[in-house]
């Protein structure tokens, strides 16, 4: 039996290297996924993917499944018990976040009709098909994850600089970025 050829990072742990064959770059469409994606690339500033991804079901019960209606309504003693869990990120600013991100994602909601319809407008529909021949030549950041940093914020959602939103993108599926040779390039290529 071969082994089979992934990008660099899916070979590194093997927490990762279940993440990249079976999550990374699959086109999600549920609501809660895309709040979780923010949620979760959010918390993700300054630390590595693998110590957000072992921390993933901590935050998926302290966030209510991932529920935006009932993450928009957390008060002070919410976020002090957030702040309390030593299951996720206890970083002040980043509960804020989840807090008013989970606000900010229900007004999109209610102006588009579902997040999922405004996230996959931002790329005409269908996921853009990207990756390079190695890591090196995967950006960090792009015009559109530019722009869509740049409306997010205005928008209200914080911890989503260029360089997080371009990350989204790929985890969520909005790009395809497994490197040309990888085993999962084709199969998530044919996903919508």
């Amino acid at each position: 039996m071969t082994a089979r050829r992934r990008c660099g990072w899916g070979d590194t742990h093997p927490l990762l290297t279940t993440y990249h064959d079976e999550e990374w770059g699959v086109p999600i469409h549920q609501e809660r996924d895309w709040y979780g994606k923010l949620v979760l690339d959010g918390a993700q500033a300054g630390l590595s993917w693998l110590t957000i991804l072992k921390k993933r079901e901590a935050y998926r019960a302290a966030l209510a499944g991932f529920d935006p209606a009932v993450v928009a309504r957390y008060g002070a003693r919410d976020k002090a018990r957030l702040l309390g869990n030593e299951g996720i990120v206890r970083n002040r600013l980043k509960i804020e976040s989840h807090v008013a991100n989970a606000r900010a994602f229900l007004e999109v909601q209610e102006e588009f009709g579902s997040f999922d319809a405004f996230i996959w407008e931002r790329v005409g529909g269908k996921p853009i098909q990207s990756g390079g021949r190695t890591l090196a030549a995967v950006p960090a950041r792009t015009p559109l994850s530019d722009a869509l940093s740049k409306e997010l914020r205005q928008r209200g959602f914080s911890f989503v600089g260029s360089t997080i939103v371009y990350a989204f993108m790929q985890a969520a599926g909005l790009v395809n970025d497994h490197l040309q040779g990888c085993f999962r390039r084709t199969a998530v290529a044919r996903l919508r």
